[in-house]
C-alpha cells in the first residue's frame, strides 16, 4: 500500500536516522541517502576505554565522520576499532547528520560494513528528523519510536506512532516505510485493520502549489490505501 502526494517538484530524498529522517509531503521528509562512500573514517572523543580482553571498547562525548554522515553521541561502544565488520551503540543526545538534515534519538546502534556505514537503528521516544526541502525554504519533519535507516538497501523505516509533514501535509501510520529509489512510501503494508492509515492534505498549500504549475501537467492524485 502506497502513497504518492501532490507537487512533485518537492520531493527530497530522506532519511534518517534517521534520522531521520526528504514526490510529495512524505516522501518529501525521508532522509537524503547518501551513496555508498569510501571515505575515511574520522573519530573524535572525550576519553575512551579499551578492553582487549573483551575486545570492547567505550567512548565518552563521541563523534564519528565519514563523508557527509555524522554521528555523535554522550556515550559510544563497539566490538572492535577496524570497521570491517561491527557494531556501535550511541545513548545519550544522539544526533546523526546526513546530507541537508538531521536525525536525533535516545539511542541508535549503527553496524559498519566493509570501512562504511551500512544500517542504523534510531530509537527515542520518540526519535525524530528534520531535512530541509529540494527547491524549497520548507522543512520536513518525521518522528517514530524506531527508525531504521538502511543505507545500502535505500529505504527508510519508521515504526510506532510514524507520523510525516512536509509542513502543510500528513500521513500517519503504524508503519512508514520511504522507498530512495521509486521515491514512494508504503504505509502499513500488509495490513487489513480499517483506519490504519491516516493522511491529512492541506487544500490551501495545495492550491498555492497549484498556482505555482499552472502550464505544468498535473500532479498526481494522492494513492490511499483501500
Amino acid at each position: 500500500m502506497a502513497a504518492s502526494f501532490p507537487d512533485p517538484t518537492r520531493a527530497c530524498v530522506a532519511a534518517t536516522l534517521i534520522c531521520c529522517f526528504a514526490a510529495g509531503a512524505a516522501a518529501a521528509a525521508a532522509p537524503s541517502l547518501p551513496n555508498t562512500t569510501k571515505d575515511p573514517i574520522d573519530l573524535v572523543a572525550a576519553s575512551s576505554d579499551f578492553d582487549y580482553k573483551q575486545n570492547r571498547l567505550h567512548f565518552q562525548q563521541v563523534r564519528i565522520t565519514q563523508g557527509p554522515m555524522q554521528v555523535e553521541a554522550r556515550e559510544a561502544s563497539a566490538t572492535g576499532l577496524n570497521f570491517e565488520n561491527t557494531e556501535w551503540t550511541f545513548t545519550g543526545d544522539v544526533r546523526v547528520t546526513v546530507p541537508d538534515g538531521k536525525l536525533t534519538a535516545s539511542s541508535a546502534v549503527v553496524t559498519f560494513r566493509d570501512k562504511e556505514i551500512a544500517t542504523a537503528v534510531i530509537r527515542g521516544s520518540p526519535a525524530e528528523f528534520e531535512q530541509k526541502l529540494k527547491d524549497s525554504a520548507q522543512v520536513a519533519r518525521g518522528r517514530a519510536k524506531t527508525i531504521e535507516y538502511d543505507v545500502k538497501g535505500g529505504t527508510v523505516k519508521l515504526t510506532d506512532a510514524a507520523w510525516l509533514t512536509d509542513g502543510d501535509n500528513v500521513i500517519q501510520g503504524d508503519t512508514l516505510i520511504y522507498d530512495v529509489g521509486r521515491q514512494r512510501v508504503a504505509a502499513n503494508p500488509g495490513s487489513t485493520v480499517p483506519g490504519g492509515v491516516h493522511i491529512t492534505i492541506n487544500p490551501k498549500a495545495q492550491d498555492k502549489a497549484d498556482d505555482k504549475g499552472k502550464g505544468k501537467p498535473p500532479a498526481p492524485k494522492p494513492d490511499v490505501p483501500q
